[in-house]
């Protein structure tokens, strides 16, 4: 073994002994300067992160692969790990290498988690990024599922629980987690129920062992982080899951902050039927705060979004996909937004919102004893401006009172033996870091303030000993200055260096000069020196102090944060509505879902003129069935009747000229579709798993918006799924549904079902081109448009020709006097079922069954081509 070896074996025998600690985690360990990573995590981040991978000695005869990056710039490394998906354990110093023997002594101090992040830096500023732990219980066939989700960046602590069979599991835990979007999911280490589906779940998932679910110690470790003997104030007695899920979430939370966890003292509990439910396929369908494409704009959020805080932003955010049921809540935002635009406020809010820095995170960092220099500054300076919000908020309840402005007003109280600890504590504009100094205000510590006396009047005393030692030697152009390198010294040109007293000593050599130090020198320097780093400790010492001494005041702090959250997200929704001409809808209790001159928020600011739809539901009239040709506007005639009511049960005001909206519990879309390749699923598959979902939770109370259900079928099969749909959703859901078809069949629905009403979205044919007028109007539509639709596509016209041509011979040979062939013109009914039982004529089942034993995968092109000769003999016997 060579030395090189032989010293470095200390300090890898320390490593491992952390590593074994951190197995399945990137470990950065802080070498001087350098956080480095050996071994396989060398390999890895040099791969993910593109950084260099070298080599440093050996190990059991093996090289020792190794990568590292600057200790200063280590955030955006870490964000890139923790945006892929990993965690890092970042191992500091803790030991003083001047008196260390052997290798310095270091410490995991923080583990970085994608759902534990509260750095600035790692974490996206407009969502949170919350940890989930998950605890089944299984008892016979039924499965009670336990929630505890926790945002470390705010301290919101919530659980929730709910049972049900093995087979809807995941269909409802992928609801819960789509609604929550969790960023890491803790799931026991024994947990089979959800292997084969959990590449399907949102969020990355940490395994931990079976013990951390302990029901017991579940229920104890929350009550000691809320500090109570018992949870049945908060509503969690009964909840033996979610208490597990809590106790593994609480332990792996402490775990990664190295500390406890100061800033979590509040609980909520969270019910299956507190909020409209929205699936998976919903809220991608109405494009919420994604596009389907995956994007971020234009959604229902970037539009809604001039929030001015972060805070305000993610609360909007929140509050889009956690609309409550209960209509007081959304009433009183309502009222509030009146309030607010009336007293014309919405522009001064703005202004001084803009000025608060995201006080929630800084709480939080405040609470991990985490926070930097600038984030106190800038809490400071937020809260120097509450009583310029509060004059405001007082402005606009003075003759509309609203409960929600009014306990906005009352939280926002300037907490001010907080505000007084930062403003006498901290310097106006502090250093980033504490180890640079200059962070502590001057005044605030007699002791800081001398040891920087001594080292600020260094500078003076440099200039007169320069002076009166060029008097006393006659060297004109003699100099006295200072490095960090070699501290104080005299410097003298070569030329001088006969002039030089006997009680200069040399200190260094240049090509053109001479440096020198006198004892009278050095004792100052060991003075000035000893002072600065004196002062270093003490402001370090002095910031920690702060930091503890501000604890007490995390609570109002919070509840500050929540009040500018909730006020920024009124202001933004306030100014919107006001500047767009929307209305305020009005929640009642009857079954009814009225909307005039309604538009869809999003598309009416991307196009220049938009046309205005009503829509009009209720308990007489629960179906509309919408015809009309494709590019007509039924797709953005059904989202925008589906987000003008999730916009009134948020508190929003609506783009409408009146919305008069009953109880709504869910809100349904099946709105297109494309094959779920990784899942295995066709399009037709995932349509009919989205359909199924519908039928099997629609009520009376529930929103559906069904589009061309039907369509990843043959025509036959396709056309009797959506009359038996529509059927099922008319009888027995009885649900406020919008459905739109090509299948003119279905526009005889109404006959049968009083009901469901026929309407269409309008055009007009001029010569062979098609005017969209996207206006709704009753009746059917008299048809599809489909060529016309084609040829706006690019479809050359010669093909065009072709089609017309052929649509033309079509309908002359139709059996039917209409193009569209009516499958339910005969329905042979049981009188005892009341099933509708297709009948197929005889003419077209030899050609059917021909179709069905066709294999084009199979065939080779003369067996394609005799096939089709074949098909074609069969269309002529049967016309």
């Amino acid at each position: 073994m060579t030395a090189k070896e032989t010293q470095h074996t200390p300090m890898m025998m320390q490593y491992l002994g952390i590593k074994a600690d951190h197995p399945d985690t990137l470990l950065f360990y802080r070498m001087g300067d350098f956080y480095e990573l050996f071994f396989d995590d060398a390999e890895k981040v040099s791969r993910l992160l593109g950084i260099t991978l070298t080599q440093r000695g050996s190990s059991g005869g093996n090289p020792i692969k190794m990568a590292g990056v600057p200790f200063h710039s280590l955030e955006p490394y870490l964000a890139k790990l923790v945006k892929m998906g990993e965690s890092a354990a970042i191992c500091e110093q803790i030991g003083d290498p001047a008196t260390s023997k052997g290798p310095v002594e270091r410490k995991v101090m923080r583990i970085i988690t994608p759902g534990t992040l509260t750095d600035t830096d790692l974490l996206p500023e407009k969502s949170e990024r919350p940890l989930l732990s998950l605890c089944l219980l299984q008892h016979r066939k039924t499965v009670t599922a336990g929630l505890a989700w926790l945002s470390l960046a705010s301290g919101s602590l919530k659980l929730m629980e709910f049972s049900t069979d093995e087979k809807s599991l995941f269909q409802r835990l992928q609801q819960e987690l789509e609604r929550i979007s969790p960023a890491e999911i803790l799931l026991s280490a024994g947990t089979l129920l959800l292997d084969e589906h959990y590449e399907q779940l949102p969020g990355k998932f940490s395994e931990v062992p079976d013990w951390h679910f302990d029901l017991k110690q579940g229920q104890k470790a929350l009550q000691d982080q809320m500090g109570t003997t018992t949870l049945t104030g908060f509503g969690a007695e009964n909840l033996s899951a979610s208490l597990g899920a809590s106790g593994a979430l609480l332990r792996y939370a402490e775990n990664t902050q190295g500390r406890g966890l100061k800033h979590v003292n509040s609980l909520s509990v969270e019910s299956e039927d507190e909020f409209i439910g929205l699936d998976t396929a919903t809220r991608r369908n109405l494009e919420l705060t994604e596009t389907l494409r995956g994007q971020e704009s234009p959604t229902l959020f970037s539009l809604l979004d001039h929030c001015r805080t972060a805070m305000g932003s993610r609360l909007l955010r929140h509050w889009l996909h956690h609309a409550k049921r209960d209509q007081s809540i959304a009433a009183g935002r309502h009222s509030s937004i009146k309030a607010l635009i009336q007293a014309d406020s919405t522009d001064g809010l703005a202004t001084t919102l803009n000025a608060i820095p995201d006080i929630e995170r800084i709480t939080t960092r405040i609470a991990l004893q985490s926070a930097r220099p600038r984030d106190l500054s800038a809490l400071r300076d937020g809260l120097q401006h509450l009583p310029n919000l509060r004059n405001y908020v007082s402005m606009c309840i003075a003759d509309n009172q609203t409960s929600v402005l009014t306990k906005i007003l009352s939280d926002l109280a300037t907490p001010v033996d907080c505000l007084d600890l930062l403003e006498r504590g901290l310097m106006p504009l502090p250093s980033t870091m504490v180890r640079d100094g200059g962070v502590i205000a001057n005044g605030f510590d007699t002791e800081l303030d001398e040891l920087r006396a001594l080292s600020e009047n260094a500078g003076q005393f440099l200039v007169q000993l320069e002076a009166s030692e060029r008097e006393r030697t006659g060297i004109a152009n003699l100099r006295v200055e200072y490095n960090r390198v070699h501290g104080f010294y005299i410097e003298v040109t070569n030329g001088q260096s006969d002039k030089v007293p006997d009680n200069y000593r040399r200190r260094q050599t240049l090509k053109n000069a001479e440096r020198y130090i006198t004892p009278e020198l050095k004792a100052f320097e060991d003075k000035a020196l000893s002072a600065q780093e004196r002062a270093l400790v003490r402001e370090k010492m002095l910031y920690e102090k702060l930091l503890q001494e501000l604890l007490p005041h995390i609570s109002s702090l919070q509840a500050i944060a929540h009040a500018i959250a909730q006020l920024d997200t009124l202001v933004s929704l306030a100014g919107h509505a006001s500047k767009n001409n929307w209305c305020a809808p009005q929640l009642v209790n009857e079954p009814i879902l009225q909307i005039k001159q309604g538009r869809h928020p999003v598309v009416e600011n991307q196009i220049e003129r938009f046309i205005a739809n009503d829509c009009d539901l209720s308990e007489q009239r629960k179906l509309l069935l919408i015809t009309g040709p494709n590019m007509g506007g039924k797709s953005t005639f059904m989202r925008q009747v589906a987000l003008i009511t999730l916009l009134a049960y948020i508190g929003s005001y609506v783009p409408a000229s009146s919305a008069v909206i009953g109880p709504i519990d869910r809100i349904f879309t099946r709105i297109g579709a494309a094959d779920d390749l990784a899942g295995g699923r066709s399009t037709f598959m995932v349509e009919m798993t989205e359909s199924a979902a519908i039928l099997n939770g629609a009520t009376e109370n529930s929103l559906v918006l069904m589009d061309e259900v039907g369509r990843g079928t043959s025509t036959f099969d396709g056309l009797a799924l959506a009359w038996a749909i529509s059927k099922h959703l008319i009888q027995v859901s009885k649900s406020y549904t919008l459905f739109a078809t090509h299948y003119f069949e279905l526009t005889q629905l109404p006959e049968l079902h009083p009901s469901a009403e026929n309407v269409h979205l309008s055009a007009v044919e001029h010569k062979e081109n098609i005017v969209f007028l996207h206006a709704v109007q009753p009746g059917p539509a008299s048809q599809s448009y489909g060529l016309q639709v084609a040829q706006l596509a690019g479809i050359p016209q010669s093909v065009i020709r072709s089609a017309r041509k052929h649509l033309t011979e079509l309908e002359a040979h139709s059996i039917q006097s209409t193009s569209q062939f009516d499958l339910f013109s005969s329905p042979s009914v049981s009188t005892e079922t009341e099933t509708e039982v297709m009948v197929i004529p005889a003419e077209l089942q030899e050609l059917q069954d021909t179709i069905d034993s066709i294999d084009p995968d199979r065939m080779t092109p003369r067996e394609a081509l005799d096939a089709l000769y074949e098909l074609k003999s069969l269309i002529r016997s049967a016309n």
